[in-house]
């Protein structure tokens, strides 16, 4: 079986579930990292990068402590790699806010997992990577070496935006 196969599958499944995603569902080349929560990935198919915000997590602002080592982490793991993105919405800054996956790897789940973004909370939920954000701030990797860090929604309503 042809290494391309399982992912198609993986991403097959995921339409099944949700017909909304499906819509947007892609295999393409990460070509750039601007922080640790959005990146631009070339679809295959030969259109136009598409920047993509990574569904479910809040990295530092990358003028903010930590901001740059979240936005390399995410460089050193998926730069120049081929991924599978999975369209959740879009945001206000026209960017596809998506689930991205690397083999069998969610970057949300493992840029969380290694203390270099918080689980986006919703409302009441503590977000969909809370079991890998405990475990992180148990280990004290990354964000969790501070005793409290600035989440990126109050570091920008204290100093503004980084751009």
């Amino acid at each position: 079986m042809p290494p391309r196969l399982p992912r198609l599958a993986l991403a097959l499944a995921v339409c099944l579930a949700s017909w909304q995603a499906c819509a947007g569902t892609f295999e393409g080349i990460v070509t750039h990292v601007s922080d640790g929560d959005t990146l631009s990935v070339r679809p295959l198919d030969g259109r136009a990068p598409q920047r993509i915000r990574i569904h479910g997590i809040d990295a530092p602002e990358i003028c903010q402590p930590l901001g740059p080592q979240g936005r390399d982490a995410l460089a050193a793991k998926a730069l120049g790699k081929r991924v599978v993105v999975i369209a959740q919405a879009r945001d206000d800054y026209q960017r596809t806010v998506a689930r991205v996956r690397l083999g069998r790897e969610d970057l949300g789940a493992w840029m969380v997992g290694r203390g270099y973004a918080w689980s986006y909370r919703y409302q009441r939920s503590r977000g969909p990577y809370w079991e890998q954000e405990a475990r992180a701030r148990r280990e004290r990797l990354g964000l969790w070496q501070s005793s409290r860090p600035q989440s990126p929604r109050e570091f920008r309503q204290r100093h503004g935006s980084c751009y």
